[in-house]
């Protein structure tokens, strides 16, 4: 395999790179939305169950000792509750966006290699190709279709490297991204369901 690999040229190295990086992020990311899910479950109701309750104190030391982004979030908006309605709905959302986008760390990175690395194994192609053609240059146009074939499908290694790894990146990608969609719309729900709960308590 690593004399296979090596026949791509020295660009096959950046884009093995770019595939560990990837699975790393994928893993990574699949792991910290596993432990927010389950740190997190139900978090929403629980609180704002004690919040219609009037037991303000225990549902942000809930919220808190949740370490969730949905419990993050209700920490924070308990912390406000003192404050008008429109600065109570401008703290949840800056709260929301700052959860949205810890959530989204890495996943760039992840669209990022899946376009450059089709352009890597292209480039890879390219160099190989000239080096080619540099040979049958070399042995004066006097060369066969076995040695042209063999030059030219190592150079094409790296394209089909490349582009093996594009694609899961690209995958891992969208799939990252409709999973923090998910949370969004969840922390965007929790939000409404505190703020119906809190003005359930005022009137």
């Amino acid at each position: 395999m690593v004399d296979f690999l090596s026949k791509g040229g020295i660009l096959v190295i950046p884009i093995l790179l770019c595939s560990i990086i990837v699975f790393a992020i994928f893993l990574e990311r699949l792991i910290r939305y596993a432990v927010n899910r389950t740190r997190g479950k139900e978090i929403e109701l629980k609180v704002t169950g004690l919040v219609e309750s009037g037991h303000m104190d225990e549902a942000r030391k809930l919220a808190e000792q949740s370490n969730s982004p949905m419990g993050r979030v209700l920490a924070r908006a308990i912390n406000a509750g003192g404050l008008d309605r429109d600065t109570l709905e401008t703290i949840i959302i800056n709260a929301t966006d700052r959860e949205v986008r810890d959530l989204s760390a890495y996943l760039q990175t992840l669209a990022t290699i899946g376009n450059i690395a089709p352009l890597l194994g292209l480039l890879g192609t390219i160099i190989g190709m000239i080096k080619a053609f540099m040979v049958i240059q070399q042995m004066g146009g006097k060369v066969n279709a076995a040695v042209l074939a063999g030059g030219i499908w190592e150079a094409m290694l790296t394209t089909a490297f490349g582009l093996a790894v594009a694609l899961p990146a690209m995958v891992a990608h969208s799939y990252l991204i409709s999973k923090v969609d998910q949370y969004e719309a969840r922390l965007q729900n929790g939000s409404v369901l505190f703020l119906k709960a809190l003005a359930g308590r005022e009137t």
